[in-house]
């Protein structure tokens, strides 16, 4: 049975207001538009529409929206914006389920290319600082390599779901222009590859960068990232094991500990 907010949205077009900016240095305002509501319809089908027709609620002709979309199934992380004042996915934000007018408004962590297009440089580049790969000399056969124990594998896979969408990223108040902090992502990211038997190799090498300025203790323990992460990432998980790996690794450093002891209580 439809809900009282679905069946009040099938009744008429569906109402946005996008929050617009021409260029990076423009002045940024609000356009309204209407659609024609269509059955499971979502924020980027919508946007679609407008593309197709850009007239805004007005009756005037204007622009097409800007903005990024690539899989159209939650894996490419390319359709972020802020969804009613909460940054998400559009491409599973559905109309029946939003309130309207529906607002819509690019992430501000980032810098605005145009209107909904954001650069999210930042975060690759932060994952570039912590080496977030598994180097394979891929010019000779390597052959099976190492397996990892069940238990291990299945958490690592959770976490090799992030999509580098910038969700966690926006919604974290550490994270902002007048910070350097590399985010809740990439912390994560360092817990998987260094939870990889090859990866591990550099494992030290991921822990010095998060113990650099920008790194893990930048981080407020806010909590906001694990609760808008749209794959549902224990992002706060790792953040607490990575905050005690870069501990013992500091410890190791500096009382010079022995390398197979202390690298036996980080794996743990």
């Amino acid at each position: 049975m439809a809900t009282p907010l679905e069946q009040e949205t099938k009744q008429k077009p569906v109402q946005f207001i996008v929050q617009r900016q021409d260029g990076p240095d423009g002045k940024s305002y609000d356009e309204a538009f209407e659609v024609p509501y269509r059955p499971n319809m979502n924020v980027i089908s919508a946007l679609m529409e407008i593309r197709r027709n850009p007239v805004n609620a007005a009756g005037e002709k204007t622009t097409p929206i800007n903005w990024d979309m690539g899989c159209l199934e939650e894996v490419c992380g390319a359709c972020s914006m802020v969804i009613n004042g909460t940054p998400r996915q559009s491409c599973t934000a559905l109309v029946d389920k939003l309130e309207q007018p529906i607002r819509l408004q690019p992430m501000q962590t980032f810098p605005i290319v145009r209107d909904l297009q954001v650069d999210r440089q930042r975060m690759f580049d932060a994952l570039k600082k912590v080496k977030a790969w598994v180097p394979i000399d891929g010019t000779y056969d390597l052959g099976p390599g190492p397996r990892m124990p069940e238990n291990k594998r299945q958490w690592a896979y959770e976490l090799s779901k992030c999509m580098t969408c910038g969700v966690c990223l926006e919604a974290c108040p550490n994270v902002n222009d007048r910070s350097n902090f590399i985010g809740p992502a990439s912390i994560s990211q360092v817990r998987l590859f260094n939870s990889h038997p090859t990866g591990a190799y550099h494992k030290e090498e991921r822990l010095e960068a998060l113990m650099e300025d920008g790194g893990i203790m930048q981080c407020g323990n806010a909590q906001n990232c694990v609760e808008v992460c749209p794959k549902g990432i224990p992002l706060t998980t790792s953040i607490a094991a990575m905050n005690r790996q870069t501990t013992l690794h500091s410890f190791k450093k500096f009382f010079g500990s022995d390398e197979g002891r202390t690298g036996e209580a980080v794996s743990n």
